[in-house]
């Protein structure tokens, strides 16, 4: 026993003298594995092109509602606030608005009026909820056949209010929160543009400004405001302000040409949405000319540039003008630069 014990710490010796390590045995080594941790980048609103860190564009319905345009109607509420806005000529050639919210909300809407025949085709490629005060038979008809959640006064609760301090029927108004809590379908709505990514170059001619032919006080222009990077509209021979004192300033106009069936400004009086037509796009102070396209009422109209290429907007918000086709679109361009160097040519004269 005392042999064993003795033969043994010599044993622990010689390894503690040698480092607990022998030259010839195999050495052993222990990887380390790397993780590589990504970040998703934040979904993107579908009616603006904008990056919606909160998500609350994917958790909602598009929510249109009717806006009305009159002089009794100025300023309105809430407009600023809208995704996308439609212009349509309605009966006697005046216009009303078809106001898209989804990806931002705003406490109130207004004033709220009544249907129209060209509302069914705008709001068809989208669904989601269409808030309006009532119409003619033809046109509660056809939006009846959109797949669209409709609210009125009678089933919006408390949805939509009378504003005492107005006269009716101006004075009917929208709390967008409380429309969708009634629901809608579907969730989020599919875009209905397609969007620059960011960095990329702006296609199209420079533009400062752009004057719609509409019938006289509806007729809007929109000018180029390079500090913020918006169309600033203008409409009734003033800056079109809201009630909060804010001017309506979109990113994008999209100017649709369409043919008006029934005739432009007549009763019932409808915007040709499927088919195709003359089109400008203004975004970042230039324009570009070229073709909307719609084969089917399902889908979204495509934006398309001369050569049949996707026009891309500016991502942000968005006004859509449905003027008729006999209106005029006058664009002003701006003055070209003066020339950096000013340069001269002098021939000499041969002597003889």
């Amino acid at each position: 026993m005392r042999l064993i014990a003795g033969v043994a710490v010599v044993a622990v010796l010689l390894g503690a003298c040698n480092g607990g390590s022998d030259d010839n045995a195999a050495s052993t080594t222990t990887k380390v594995k790397r993780t590589t941790t990504t970040t998703a980048p934040p979904p993107v609103a579908p009616f603006t092109g904008l990056a919606d860190p909160s998500g609350v564009s994917r958790t909602l319905p598009s929510l249109g509602i009717k806006v009305e345009n009159t002089r009794e109607s100025r300023p309105q509420t809430g407009l600023e606030h809208a995704d996308v806005v439609w212009d349509e000529v309605v009966e006697g050639e005046i216009t009303r608005f078809l106001a898209m919210y989804q990806s931002a909300t705003t406490d109130v809407v207004g004033p709220v009026r009544s249907v129209r025949l060209t509302d069914p085709l705008i709001v068809w490629p989208v669904g989601g909820i269409f808030a309006y005060s009532g119409g003619a038979q033809y046109a509660q008809s056809a939006i009846e056949q959109a797949p669209v959640t409709l609210l009125t006064e009678g089933s919006a609760g408390d949805g939509m209010f009378r504003d005492s301090s107005k006269r009716a029927p101006h004075n009917l108004y929208a709390r967008p929160d409380a429309l969708w809590a009634k629901g809608g379908q579907p969730v989020p709505p599919p875009a209905l543009f397609r969007y620059r990514r960011a960095g990329a170059a702006s296609p199209g001619d420079p533009a400062t400004s752009v004057r719609l032919g509409f019938d006289d006080y509806y007729a809007p222009t929109y000018t180029w405001d390079a500090a913020n990077g918006a169309w600033l509209r203008a409409q009734g021979g003033g800056p079109h302000l809201m009630r909060s004192g804010a001017q309506i300033a979109p990113q994008n106009v999209v100017v649709m040409q369409v043919v008006y069936a029934g005739g432009v400004g007549a009763p019932g009086a409808e915007a040709q949405l499927v088919g195709s037509g003359p089109l400008f796009v203004f975004s970042d102070g230039k324009v570009v000319r070229g073709t909307w396209s719609r084969p089917d009422k399902a889908v979204p109209a495509e934006l398309l540039d001369a050569a049949g290429a996707p026009i891309r907007l500016t991502p942000g918000k968005t006004w859509v003008e449905l003027p008729d086709v006999s209106y005029a679109v006058d664009i002003t361009s701006p003055p070209p630069p003066p020339p950096t160097e000013a340069t001269t040519t002098t021939r000499k004269k041969k002597s003889r």
